[in-house]
C-alpha cells in the first residue's frame, strides 16, 4: 500500500499574486498603501537582541492588555493570533465541532471552505441576493455554527447591525463569527453587541487598516468564556504562536490612534474619488465599504482588463468563479497609484470604443 493513501487531500487556498517586478502598482491583496506608525519602528529599534533568545509570552498579555484598553474590553475577552487567518483556524477547530453544516455566503473569502475541508467540518455556502447581500433568513435554519465577513470580500458589500442581530437572534446555540477585516474603512463593529450575545465572536487584523501585514497579527474579541475554551484549543496546540517583535510592534501601533486614524482617512478619501472617475469610465460596483472597490465594466470583460493591467504591471485581482468572473477586486493604492491606474484605463476603453 502507498504511503500516499494516508496523506490528508485537500485543494488549498489561493493567495493573490505576490509580483516580483522592480516597477509596479500592487493592487491586487488589499495591503495598505501606507507605512504603519513611526512609532511601530521605533519599537523594533529599542528591543533588546537579549530578547531573542526567550520565548515570548505564551499569553501574549502586553499585546492583548493593550487591544483591551482601545475597545474597552476585558484582557481576558480578547485572543490574539499569527494574522486573522490563524485565528479563524483555530475558531473553527475550538467551536465548529456539530455534524451539523456551518453556513457562510457563496461568495466570501475563500479560506472558509479551505478550514472546513481540512477539518472535516460539513457545511454549506448560502447564496448572497442578486446585489450580493445577506439574507438573514437564509441562516435561520439548523446548523453548526456561521461565519461572514463584515464588509464582505470580495464585494466590499457592508452590512448593518440590525442584520447581524438579526441572525445572532436567530441562532443562540451556535457560535456566529463576524470576519472584520475590513471594517475600519467604513461602518460599525459588531463588538457593539457583545453585551447581549454570549456567542458572537469578532474577528479583526492588523493587515489592512493598520498596516502590518508582514507581521501577522490577528485577534478576536468575544465573552470570557469563549476565548477561555479558544485558548485551550490554541495551547494544545502551539503555545509560542506570536514572536517578541510581532508583539512590542503590535503594542506600539494600537497606542499610535492618531495615525491610524489618519491612514484609514486617506485610504476613504482616495476610494471616493475614484469611485466617481470609475463610474464615468463605464464601471458599476457595489457600493464599497472596504480598503477595495469590487467592479464590472460594462462592455469590456474583466479577464481582458486584468491582462491588460498586469502588462503594464499593475496587478488587480481577478476571480474566475461562478457569479463574479466578470469583476474586478481593485485595492486602493496612493493617489499617485490611483491615477496611474485611471490614466492607463481612460486610454484602454477609449481604444476599445
Amino acid at each position: 500500500m502507498s504511503w500516499e493513501n494516508n496523506v490528508r487531500k485537500v485543494v488549498p487556498y489561493v493567495p493573490g499574486e505576490q509580483p516580483k517586478a522592480e516597477k509596479m502598482i500592487k493592487l491586487n491583496t488589499n495591503e495598505c498603501p501606507y507605512p504603519p506608525s513611526p512609532k511601530v519602528m521605533d519599537a523594533l529599534q529599542n528591543l533588546s537582541a537579549n530578547c531573542m533568545r526567550l520565548y515570548p509570552d505564551p499569553a501574549v498579555t502586553d499585546l492583548r492588555q493593550a487591544l483591551a484598553d482601545y475597545y474597552k474590553v476585558n484582557v481576558e475577552q480578547v485572543f490574539v493570533g499569527v494574522g486573522s487567518d490563524d485565528v479563524i483556524a483555530n475558531a473553527f477547530m475550538t467551536f465548529f465541532n456539530s455534524k451539523k453544516p456551518i453556513l457562510f455566503p457563496d461568495i466570501t473569502y475563500s479560506f472558509y471552505d479551505v478550514w472546513a475541508e481540512l477539518f472535516g467540518i460539513p457545511y454549506e455556502r448560502i447564496a448572497l441576493t442578486e446585489d450580493f447581500r445577506i439574507n438573514p433568513e437564509d441562516y435561520k435554519r439548523e446548523n453548526g455554527g456561521i461565519i461572514f465577513p463584515n464588509p464582505n470580500a470580495p464585494t466590499g458589500v457592508l452590512e448593518d447591525l440590525s442584520m447581524i442581530e438579526d441572525i445572532l437572534k436567530s441562532n443562540p446555540d451556535v457560535v456566529v463569527m463576524v470576519d472584520e477585516a475590513y471594517i475600519d474603512f467604513g461602518g460599525a463593529s459588531a463588538l457593539a453587541l457583545l453585551e447581549k450575545y454570549e456567542n458572537l465572536l469578532v474577528i479583526q487584523t492588523f493587515s489592512k487598516s493598520r498596516a502590518m501585514a508582514g507581521m501577522r497579527i490577528g485577534y478576536a474579541i468575544g465573552n470570557e468564556k469563549l476565548i477561555g475554551y479558544l485558548n485551550d484549543v490554541k495551547f494544545s496546540f502551539n503555545s509560542y504562536t506570536m514572536n517578541q517583535t510581532s508583539i512590542a510592534m503590535g503594542v506600539a501601533c494600537v497606542k499610535d490612534d492618531a495615525y491610524f486614524k489618519e491612514t484609514v482617512g486617506k485610504v476613504i478619501a482616495t476610494r471616493e474619488r475614484v469611485k466617481k472617475e470609475l463610474k464615468e469610465l463605464g464601471f458599476s460596483f457595489p457600493d464599497a465599504m472596504s480598503n477595495f472597490i469590487f467592479a464590472t465594466h460594462e462592455s469590456i470583460p474583466a479577464a481582458e482588463l486584468f491582462e491588460a493591467c498586469k502588462k503594464e504591471n499593475i496587478f488587480v485581482r481577478y476571480f474566475k468563479k461562478p457569479r463574479i468572473d466578470n469583476y474586478l477586486r481593485i485595492s486602493i493604492g496612493t493617489d499617485e497609484e490611483m491615477d496611474t491606474l485611471l490614466t492607463f484605463l481612460k486610454k484602454y476603453i477609449a481604444q476599445k470604443q
